[in-house]
């Protein structure tokens, strides 16, 4: 029997429109898929239902299909599993690898700026800049946060990241692929993301629990994405191992950066293919820009 196709996906989040750093990364999957003979999946990742909306879909939809990227026939929506999100973080909760916290982000600047002023020195950040988690709710009595989750108090889940990395029997590694194939093996550090948030109050998952969990149950084999998600696959490969689920190879692209050299993103309201295609730009012509003639 032969070996099963790689499978890979375009995974874009329905909060806004479509910008060229969105086509760039469809696109390399569709050569990759096309290059190895996989299968391409589209899944829309609207777990946000507060900034997701209907009319983004389809104009993600829309812009896909007038790039000329073909998918296979439907596509996952993440909004609709949310019992698989559920399932995968009732298992690390039974681990003990997961625990309630109640903090405000200002409840958690002020004990940041205290610690700092206490010990003079800077405290650490994760990757995305933003200060590691300091513990304030890692030790509650269990009855009492407990009563205050049925009582609704706002809160977050987190993973344990200490408890979690010590239940690994080894260190992990992941596999980075190139357009020739060529693998390397890559060291995963996650402790620098300290202990992440898994699921909110009003939304019952995170993107980083979200991601493995659906790259899992669609088979996804090769994931391409772009340079700035390349840290949060620590996280991920973390998950993956402690939830027994595979580990796919892995693929990072280059990013589109505007005049002041920041990334094309819908917060920087970057120009979008709607407002290209408005403008006059054919598909053929942002194929291209981004090296896919």
């Amino acid at each position: 029997m032969p070996p099963a196709p790689p499978v890979f996906r375009f995974a874009p989040s329905p909060n806004g429109r479509l910008h060229l750093g969105h086509a760039l990364s469809a696109l390399t999957n569709e050569a990759l898929a096309r290059r190895f003979g996989g299968r391409l999946l589209l899944r829309i990742e609207d777990i946000d239902i507060t900034r997701c909306r209907p009319e983004f879909v389809e104009g993600i939809e829309e812009d896909l299909a007038w790039l000329g990227i073909r998918f296979e026939p439907g596509h996952r929506r993440q909004s609709a599993h949310f019992d698989d999100y559920a399932g995968a973080l009732a298992a690390l909760r039974q681990r003990g690898l997961v625990y309630p916290c109640f903090c405000s982000r200002q409840e958690i600047r002020n004990a940041v700026g205290a610690r700092e002023a206490a010990t003079g020195q800077p405290w650490p950040v994760d990757p995305d800049g933003a200060p590691l988690y300091p513990g304030l709710c890692k030790r509650l009595d269990p009855d009492d946060a407990a009563r205050r989750i049925a009582a609704g108090e706002p809160h977050v889940l987190r993973l344990d990241m200490a408890a979690a990395i010590a239940a690994l029997r080894q260190p992990l590694r992941y596999a980075v692929f190139d357009e020739g194939d060529v693998r390397h093996s890559v060291p995963v550090a996650p402790e620098r993301w300290g202990d992440v948030v898994l699921a909110r109050k009003d939304v019952p998952t995170s993107y980083h629990l979200a991601v493995t969990v659906d790259d899992a149950l669609q088979g996804v084999t090769h994931v391409v994405r772009g340079r700035d998600l390349e840290a949060a696959t620590d996280v991920h490969v973390l998950l993956q191992h402690l939830l027994g689920l595979p580990t796919p190879l892995y693929h990072f692209h280059h990013l589109l950066l505007d005049d002041d050299g920041q990334k094309l993103a819908k917060s920087r309201d970057s120009r979008s293919l709607a407002d290209l295609r408005a403008g006059g730009i054919g598909a053929e012509e942002i194929r291209r820009q981004l090296g896919f003639a």
